[in-house]
């Protein structure tokens, strides 16, 4: 791992760290209170939200709901990469059942403290956990898994290529891949270099095509898209507006990397990104 590597582990993690920390907070604390729990039922989970605790609803950050398009069953071994509050191990839970097991990997104590908490909260400690570690290098055996889900989390990995080969790695024979991820083609140079940007999982993604590539590098086939949404420059605007600008100011940084920014810079950044990055659900199989 180099130096550049780890500094951006260390400011994606302070970044979440700070979110889960934040009354109403995005990774930079921009949603207001009363926004919680908004993002995520826009990213496609409204009907699988009953009965969850309010907490992993309220600290989940995402591009999409990584199980909507899955056929997850239950005993199935699931592990979710870069869990966070746990949205996405809970609703695992309920298609696998106490016969399944469900794991998830995150590196950053703040966001398995909150899953850990909101594990026990639902009842499900005995076949869900979560596990520190990097998704990197997954602690995770060989061969076990059924099924691999993330949300919005892989764009944030500085060595993604070893996320893919990991990936393939733990799958059994014939297990799944079914992830929600950002992707960006063209972006800007001095967009691609702004670290809020990448804690908003805008600057650190790679293209569609690359994307897909990696995961056939890694041995896996059948690989698809199976979802898409590109961003226009208006969505663009509210999603960097609510990761880089504090509640109630316009300008001055927010304590995770931002520069400051204001509405004028905001907009000239969607407009320049707008097009160019995009939300997908992407498919892969072990063979």
């Amino acid at each position: 791992m180099t130096t550049r590597e780890s500094e951006i582990r260390e400011h994606v993690s302070k970044a979440y760290t700070k979110a889960v920390n934040t009354p109403g907070g995005s990774c930079c604390g921009g949603m207001q209170p009363e926004q919680k729990g908004v993002a995520v039922k826009c990213a496609g989970y409204a009907d699988d939200l009953a009965d969850l605790p309010a907490d992993a609803v309220e600290n989940s950050f995402g591009c999409g709901n990584p199980l909507a398009f899955s056929e997850v069953k239950p005993g199935d071994t699931v592990i979710d990469l870069g869990s966070g509050a746990g949205i996405d191990l809970l609703i695992a839970a309920k298609k696998t059942g106490p016969t399944g097991r469900v794991i998830g990997i995150d590196m950053t104590d703040a966001m398995i403290d909150r899953a850990t908490a909101n594990i026990a909260a639902a009842g499900v400690s005995g076949y869900v956990e979560v596990r520190k570690g990097l998704i990197e290098d997954m602690p995770v055996e060989t061969g076990t898994v059924d099924w691999v889900i993330s949300n919005c989390v892989i764009n944030l990995s500085p060595e993604k290529d070893r996320v893919f080969a990991e990936i393939a790695r733990v799958l059994k024979p014939g297990g799944r891949m079914l992830v929600s991820d950002i992707v960006v083609d063209g972006l800007p140079e001095e967009l691609r270099r702004n670290q809020s940007l990448y804690n908003s999982c805008i600057s650190g993604a790679i293209s569609e095509a690359d994307y897909l590539a990696g995961l056939r590098r890694a041995g896996l086939t059948d690989v698809q898209v199976r979802k898409r949404h590109v961003y226009d420059d208006v969505q663009l605007e509210g999603l960097i507006e609510s990761e880089i600008v504090e509640p109630g100011e316009r300008k001055g940084g927010c304590g995770c990397g931002c520069s400051g920014v204001g509405n004028v810079e905001v907009a000239q950044m969607a407009t320049r990104a707008a097009g160019k990055v995009a939300s997908i659900s992407v498919y892969a199989r072990k063979a």
